[in-house]
């Protein structure tokens, strides 16, 4: 049977120059027996590498559940919309205040999940999220002087520290507690008047749009106040540790509590809701 050597073996012994001068030299293969066979070695290509994937939630259920992280050594909160935080989002959530009060990036060990709220219409989560970014800009920003002023010793009725007031401005989490149970009570009561008017308004306005031009040529889609925001039945709220909704004074009473199942670095799956085939009954 014929030898096979690759054609990187047949190089024959020369000397060449790098661009510093250098020689290189090159090991001579020796005589090739009479039988050896020449074979050009093909080019192979591994396999191309899978594509990042990223978590995107779908346009129905966008808004359905909002996840809160806290940061276990400061107490800062930021909310999400999706499991996973994105650091730039996350980051522009969290304002200055002071020295190493906002971090250059989040660190996954250091933000965990502590609550995750499910509202049974994307809407309703969605202006809950936004009513508690508002909430927590406001005690950030428009806060009491006396959370940081000193109330013991010599320097009794001082500002504290620009350390100190860094720390307790940053604690935010029973604040953000307080902030959803308040955000579910103004749910429960419904929109205001003025809002469901100019709701009505805006479909009216549509229906004109899609007469003149054609259904086809109007993509507006108004959104219906009183059956996007008809309550809080149906909405559940689940906490890492069920003492945290104590930090509230009261929740409405159609809101269930329920546990939150303990996950490294993201939040659990939020709970799907069993559909039960013929034949089967509900126990």
């Amino acid at each position: 049977m014929a030898n096979v050597v690759g054609s990187q073996l047949l190089r024959p012994a020369k000397q060449s120059l790098r661009k510093g001068g250098r020689p290189i030299l090159r090991r001579d293969p020796g005589p090739l027996s009479k039988d050896t066979l020449l074979v050009k070695k093909p080019i192979e290509r591994g396999p191309s590498l899978p594509k990042k994937r990223v978590e995107q939630a779908t346009p129905a259920k966008y808004g359905q559940h909002i996840y809160m992280y806290n940061n276990i050594h400061t107490n800062q909160v930021v909310y999400s919309l999706t499991r996973h935080l994105n650091n730039n989002k996350s980051l522009a959530q969290l304002p200055f205040l002071g020295k190493k009060t906002r971090p250059a990036k989040l660190r996954k060990d250091l933000w965990l999940p502590y609550c995750l709220a499910s509202f049974p219409s994307p809407y309703a989560g969605l202006e809950a999220y936004r009513a508690l970014r508002e909430y927590r800009r406001l005690h950030e920003t428009a806060y009491d002087p006396d959370i940081i002023t000193e109330k013991y010793g010599e320097h009794r009725g001082q500002l504290l520290p620009t350390k100190k007031r860094g720390k307790v401005l940053m604690d935010q989490k029973a604040n953000s507690i307080a902030d959803l149970a308040a955000v579910l009570l103004q749910q429960e009561e419904g929109p205001s008047k003025e809002r469901l008017e100019s709701a009505e308004r805006r479909i009216k306005r549509v229906e004109k749009l899609k007469k003149q031009k054609g259904g086809r040529n109007v993509n507006k889609r108004p959104v219906d106040l009183r059956k996007e925001l008809e309550g809080v039945g149906g909405v559940t709220v689940r906490w890492a540790n069920l003492q945290d909704a104590d930090f509230a004074e009261t929740w409405p009473m159609d809101v269930e509590h329920d546990v939150l199942e303990r996950s490294r670095y993201t939040a659990a799956f939020p709970i799907l809701e069993k559909v039960l085939g013929e034949g089967e009954v509900d126990a």
